[in-house]
């Protein structure tokens, strides 16, 4: 079938993954990817205004990105209220969508709030990693009733865009963590091992019995033996002469 050929959404849909082979191509961090692609998620879905992008975080949902200050202040008027459509798509991992923002019921001050910004309509979509729901895409428009059932797959698109991002992303943060400390788990026992060498020369003893020396130690002094063993061996190190330099 020829690109003339196509009906509308099968048109947008190829200009949507167009658009986002262009933005993958073009590298940079996982923020400016993001910043691109709520930006494109504006620009491909017909009457859409604004865009933020919410993710959940230990202290309460915060805005990573968006478009400008409508999205910015939408968001946080639901921050404020902690409660919303954006709040509610990425609690429960549902759609929310909001026809009429002055005459809405749901979210107690919520609509007001956010009818007093300019937003007028809502389409928020959540993001999933691994079947959890970890954010929201949140598209906004001055208009009433902007957003329709047909706007759904084009946000539920580039809210798929994003998950599959940020999941990338939290993997290799996982690996770095995880590398970060398993390298810290083997610098502890390299130097321990140091320290039991040390030991072993000192007092003339077996590697169980300088290990055994180094455990009292930091039991009496209550401190990490990771630390022990680290005082013993600048100690030492602190007491060799200096060499004259070989060149």
């Amino acid at each position: 079938m020829g690109t003339l050929d196509r009906d509308p959404a099968q048109q947008g849909r190829g200009n949507q993954e167009g658009d986002l082979l262009d933005l993958l191509a073009s590298g940079g961090d996982l923020n400016d990817f993001l910043t691109d692609l709520v930006h494109l998620a504006v620009r491909q879905t017909p009457h859409a205004q604004a865009c933020g992008l919410t993710l959940a975080r230990p202290g309460g949902a915060v805005t990573v990105t968006s478009t400008g200050p409508l999205a910015q202040q939408a968001d946080e008027r639901q921050y404020q209220t902690d409660d919303g459509p954006c709040l509610q798509a990425m609690r429960e991992g549902v759609v929310v969508r909001v026809d009429d923002m002055p005459a809405e019921t749901r979210w107690g001050p919520y609509p007001a709030l956010a009818a007093q910004v300019g937003v007028r309509s809502s389409l928020s979509l959540p993001l999933f990693v691994e079947e959890r729901s970890i954010g929201a895409l949140n598209l906004y428009s001055t208009e009433r009733g902007a957003f329709g059932p047909e706007d759904e797959p084009i946000g539920s698109r580039w809210a798929a865009h994003a998950s599959g991002a940020l999941g990338v992303a939290l993997r290799i943060a996982d690996g770095l963590d995880h590398a970060e400390q398993l390298r810290g788990g083997l610098d502890t026992r390299a130097t321990i091992g140091q320290a039991i060498g040390l030991l072993m020369a000192q007092e003339k003893c077996t590697t169980q019995q300088a290990f055994e020396l180094l455990k009292l130690s930091s039991q009496r002094r209550n401190v990490k033996l990771r630390d022990v063993a680290t005082a013993l061996v600048a100690s030492f190190e602190s007491e060799l002469p200096e060499r004259p330099a070989r060149w």
